[in-house]
């Protein structure tokens, strides 16, 4: 796995926007998205997912875990809010049609879920939200209003993947993310980090009416080149923003490099063992 989570990435000192969004979105879709592979190939296994598969992927991110579905044959719709990140997702999935696809089994769609109803796309039979929840305080609420849009667009008993961080001491990006919420202490607001509790999944499968059965954990350990790479990634993820927010991105960078320190090894890569949760619930 280490050959697969472990690249080098070109330096970007210098690039000094504060939020440099296009940036950003390629930093994850280049160094960050990849961490989650094990969840998603996870997932996909345990639901089959292959031609007879119309999924639904809610915070598609740059697509790669829809390119994956598509791989086993599965029809694809991915919707994401951010422009800079679906650009990079159609490159991946639809490269010769750019913002007019044709194609009726790949689709991707810039907003809210209601807006990837079509009469070809209608009965999705999985729903992925591989966001995963359990991190920032009011998270699981934005979960669920992304739900109660998308799972009128599902058949009956389709399946829905909800993700989510394992506990603090199963994860070691934890003690990098109290860094993070150190730091926006000052802005003391619904977007702190605050660790995973065990029931965070279910509770939103609960209040979106949604059938539980069966969950599942899997090993996503964060590896990255260098120190550099690590603090691009992970600040990738938007869940430093709120620091950026109350200080400011050197201080973040800063603090965020020191707290990897821990997790550096002799040749300079910086490897996290960590533990996502999956829980699949079924449309009633």
């Amino acid at each position: 796995m280490t050959p697969t989570l472990v690249r080098q990435h070109p330096s970007r000192t210098g690039a000094a926007p504060r939020v440099d969004l296009r940036a950003r979105a390629r930093d994850w879709s280049e160094i960050q998205e990849r961490m989650l592979v094990p969840l998603y190939e996870a997932v996909y296994e345990r639901l089959d997912v292959g031609p007879a598969t119309r999924l639904l992927g809610l915070g598609c991110g740059s697509g790669l875990a829809l390119l994956m579905a598509a791989s086993r044959g599965a029809a694809i719709t991915g919707v994401d809010t951010s422009s800079d990140r679906l650009a990079l997702a159609r490159e991946r999935l639809l490269p010769d049609e750019r913002d007019t696809p044709t194609r009726t089994d790949t689709r991707i769609v810039r907003g809210s879920p209601a807006e990837a109803a079509s009469a070809d796309a209608a009965g999705y039979t999985v729903v992925t939200a591989f966001e995963p929840i359990g991190c920032l305080a009011g998270d699981a609420e934005g979960l669920g209003d992304l739900l109660a849009e998308a799972l009128p667009l599902a058949g009956h008993g389709a399946a829905v993947v909800l993700a989510g961080w394992g506990p603090p001491e199963r994860c070691a990006t934890s003690t990098v993310l109290r860094v993070a919420a150190k730091l926006a202490e000052p802005l003391r607001g619904a977007d702190a980090w605050r660790p995973a509790e065990r029931d965070d999944l279910e509770r939103v499968a609960e209040r979106a009416g949604l059938r539980p059965d069966g969950s599942g954990r899997v090993a996503c350990p964060f590896g990255y080149a260098d120190a550099d790479s690590a603090v691009r990634g992970l600040r990738s993820t938007g869940l430093f923003d709120p620091a950026i927010t109350a200080t400011d991105q050197v201080q973040v960078d800063k603090e965020l490099a020191e707290a990897l320190h821990p997790y550096q090894r002799a040749d300079g890569t910086v490897w996290m063992p960590n533990v996502f949760r999956y829980l699949v619930a079924r449309v009633p």
